[in-house]
């Protein structure tokens, strides 16, 4: 029989708007001037060694400062947000916030053609990245799709075989990539009109999530003073 358990509404619709947010960031960076991935690490990396491999000293630096500005959002996210199971009231919204901050720090550089501004967006995806981490056993990533499709295949292998399938981890899997995809589209859309710009929005989406979220919990901190 499959397995049975359950992600909580709020994480439903959070994940799927941070993975729309993630798809909108990496469709800008694809699509500025140096057309490149911003919340993927995978093809960065290899880029990087490709940069160490031609001895270009210039293009491995701006790999390498791209991945580490990843790891450092990650680390904020660790700092600021802590514990690594998913539970409603802790401190996502501090993170949300200065993943905002990132984003709209990056707009006015990433217009000028400074490569400054895709390290801040970098930091923000790995900041967000950080942020949604583990729920009942299962890994929760929005800002990259690599591992999801390979358990979607996975475990559409499983049910050929007609083996044991964790249901709410399939579903998960289709959400993360069809919001991720969704934001993509909306991402090209968007940059259409705004160019560079067009960071704006899931800049203010993020805001706007981290200041909701950060007033419900100071309102669920007041009624229960025990609330984490």
């Amino acid at each position: 029989m499959p397995v049975l358990r359950q992600l909580p509404r709020w994480a439903w619709f959070g994940t799927a708007v941070l993975a729309l947010i993630a798809g909108m960031v990496n469709a800008a960076g694809y699509l500025g001037f140096r057309h490149q991935s911003i919340s993927n690490m995978t093809g960065n990396t290899s880029l990087l060694g490709i940069a160490l491999g031609k001895a270009d000293t210039g293009e491995a630096l701006h790999w390498a400062l791209t991945v580490a500005s990843f790891v450092l959002g990650a680390m904020l996210s660790g700092i600021v947000v802590q514990q690594s199971t998913l539970r409603l009231g802790r401190r996502y919204g501090v993170a949300l916030l200065m993943e905002s901050v990132l984003l709209f720090a990056a707009v006015p550089l990433l217009d000028a053609s400074d490569p400054l501004g895709l390290y801040l967006a970098s930091a923000a995806v790995g900041l967000q990245n950080g942020m949604v981490s583990a729920y009942s056993g299962m890994i929760i990533r929005t800002t990259h799709v690599t591992g999801i499709f390979t358990d979607i295949g996975i475990y559409l292998g499983h049910l050929l075989r007609r083996l044991p399938v964790d249901t709410l981890r399939l579903r998960v899997c289709v959400l993360v990539a069809t919001f991720f995809m969704l934001g993509g589209a909306i991402g090209a859309v968007v940059f259409g009109y705004m160019q560079d710009r067009s960071l704006l929005i899931p800049a203010a989406l993020t805001g706007i999530c981290g200041l909701a979220y950060t007033t419900y919990r100071h309102f669920v901190s007041v009624e229960n003073p025990g609330t984490p």
